[in-house]
């Protein structure tokens, strides 16, 4: 059993038959450079990274949705693992009160040492 042949494309020209060498490359004119351009190099300053932080990150989230016509909700979490959900007005506005809280007494934000030396 023979492949079939593939089908003949435009594209795809002829091989040579044989090997040679190639020629040699004639330089290119250079229209418009500066001589010793090449040697001089390109000064480039390297500074800080601008992405870098400066040590911050968040900690604790309070999301609320309160679309029109709709009853709000509200979502508090903290990377300490409190994460609560409440759903209505009232509880809502309870939430937020709790969340304001939860900064004071929450263990990331406040360190141990910092507490008992208050």
């Amino acid at each position: 059993m023979n492949a079939p042949s593939p089908p003949p494309l435009k594209s795809i020209p002829a091989a040579p038959d044989g090997l040679r060498a190639a020629g040699p490359v004639l330089p290119r004119a250079a229209v418009g450079v500066p001589t010793g351009a090449a040697r001089k190099g390109v000064r480039t300053a390297v500074g800080p990274d601008p992405q870098t932080g400066d040590g911050r990150y968040i900690v604790a989230v309070l999301r609320i949705t309160a679309p029109k016509g709709a009853i709000p909700t509200a979502t508090s979490t903290c990377l300490c693992g409190r994460d609560r959900s409440v759903v209505g007005h009232r509880r809502v506005i309870n939430l937020i009160a709790d969340h304001e809280a939860h900064r004071d007494a929450c263990p990331l934000r406040t360190p141990q040492e910092r507490r008992i030396a208050a």
